[in-house]
């Protein structure tokens, strides 16, 4: 009994003594090529970082983190067919991580990666289209909440269109995936403008943010450009590919089968809007089967939508207002505002179009779009709304101001707003003018619908 017990002593001594020097010997070979990867010595750490990552897979999450970088440097530096093995290598050290380290590594997030990964490279590793939407497909599937980055988004929805147009895909699929993919967009739109309007909100009260939030709003405003950019391309990529021609016999042939379903009925409501399809009589079925089965803020939109077509403008604002209320979501509801302010704009109903600007530029402050429709709507009216030639164009005063917010607040508009406030600045009274006019410093009402004051520039 003595001896087995002996016996037992020595192995769990031995044993500890083996993992304590494995662990010594991963840990010494961690610090070895973790600080030629801080010196930037990539080539100098792939043999140590080699070693480690083969025996010790899970010491530590820093063979995943360096071993990106040493792998991306790999590729850097290789031309031609060298690239193919490390490329290879970095999509099997991500799968890898999640292997080992699964709550650090995001499905969506580094399978998207991935994907990303070998589209960029597509002519190097022989992959084809189907392929690759392959990839980007099963990642989406699996794991959408993570999958976020915009350009994989991107990338994603424009391999559909690729494979539509060689007639590998039918339209249906097409039009699914673009409201998919833009329903994503969107989400992420409002996540990040919820998060950057708190700190807006903050700086408009006059409390200075501290450096780190300073950080989040640059981080914040820098993805929600992103997304902008990505909005655009996709519907650029789908351009024409979404007519009325294509739209109406296609959600004529599906009405039937999906007349119960309310997810395909707002879609299929929703780009028929969106393509100004309207005066068709479909439009007219869909929205009202759409209604019939979930009354909702979208389905009531499009109520309004009809009754502005039939010239029923009374009507068609109660149902716009009815939109909103049943809209729960502070972002969506803002989106709605715009949306129904810019049609009242179009139709020249300035005064209500502003209401409702205003009302979205309060639920989504860090949107800049709505300032830049106001300054427009005053400057179209600077000739309707002053009593004298020196009145009239210090409404462009009016508009410069506005224009100039919707940079403040949104710097993806930067650009478009200062050109459209010095445009403004260019069409407003010179300061000769203001000097013959003897009003430097003065306060002007402006009539009609504007309603405000302007103060003349001081000489």
């Amino acid at each position: 009994m003595k001896t087995k017990f002996t016996f037992l002593l020595a192995f769990l001594f031995i044993g500890l003594n083996i993992g304590f020097a494995q662990d010594e010997e991963a840990m010494t070979k961690l610090s070895i090529f973790h600080e030629y990867v801080k010196a930037k010595n990539y080539d100098a750490a792939y043999q140590p970082w080699m070693d480690v990552r083969t025996k010790f897979p899970k010491f530590n999450n820093a063979i995943y983190v360096d071993g990106e970088k040493i792998l991306t440097h790999k590729i850097e530096k290789a031309t031609g067919a060298d690239k193919v093995p490390f490329l290879n290598d970095l999509v099997k050290l991500w799968e890898e991580r999640g292997e080992h380290f699964p709550e650090k590594t995001p499905k969506g997030e580094y399978g998207a990666q991935s994907c990303q990964l070998l589209y960029d490279n597509r002519a190097l590793l022989n992959k084809t289209n189907e392929e690759l939407y392959a990839c980007f497909d099963a990642v989406y599937q699996e794991d959408k909440a993570t999958f976020t980055n915009p350009q994989s988004l991107y990338t994603y929805f424009s391999l559909m269109v690729d494979l539509f147009d060689a007639g590998k895909k039918p339209a249906e699929d097409l039009f699914n995936k673009y409201d998919d993919i833009v329903e994503k967009v969107e989400d992420e739109v409002k996540n990040y403008s919820e998060s950057l309007n708190v700190l807006i909100e903050k700086e408009e009260a006059g409390t200075a943010l501290t450096s780190k939030e300073g950080q989040y709003k640059a981080y914040y405003e820098s993805y929600l450009a992103a997304y902008d950019q990505i909005a655009a391309g996709i519907d650029e990529k789908m351009g024409t590919r979404a007519n009325c021609e294509i739209l109406i016999p296609l959600y004529q042939k599906n009405f039937e089968e999906n007349k119960g379903n309310a997810v395909w009925l707002q879609r299929a409501a929703g780009k028929m809007s969106e393509k100004d399809c309207t005066e068709d009589p479909l439009f007219f079925k869909l929205v009202n089967a759409y209604h019939d089965l979930s009354p909702s803020a979208n389905s009531a939109y499009y109520l309004g939508i009809l009754k502005d077509k039939e010239g029923k403008s009374n009507e068609a604002i109660a149902f716009y207002k009815q939109a909103i209320d049943l809209e729960t979501d502070s972002f969506k509801k803002s989106n709605l505002n715009n949306k129904i302010a810019l049609k009242l704009k179009a139709k020249g109903n300035y005064g209500q179009a502003r209401t409702f600007f205003r009302e979205a530029l309060r639920l989504n402050p860090s949107n800049g779009r709505p300032y830049l429709s106001i300054a427009a709507m005053y400057a179209a009216s600077a000739n309707n709304c002053g009593d004298t030639n020196f009145n009239k164009r210090a409404v462009y005063w009016l508009a410069a101001d506005e224009a100039l917010k919707a940079g403040r607040v949104d710097p993806k508009l930067s650009g478009a707003a200062a050109q459209s406030a010095a445009s403004y600045q260019a069409k407003a009274p010179s300061k000769s003018e203001i000097f013959s006019a003897g009003n430097s410093g003065q306060t002007i009402t402006i009539g009609c619908w504007i309603g405000a004051s302007v103060t003349v520039p001081k000489m």
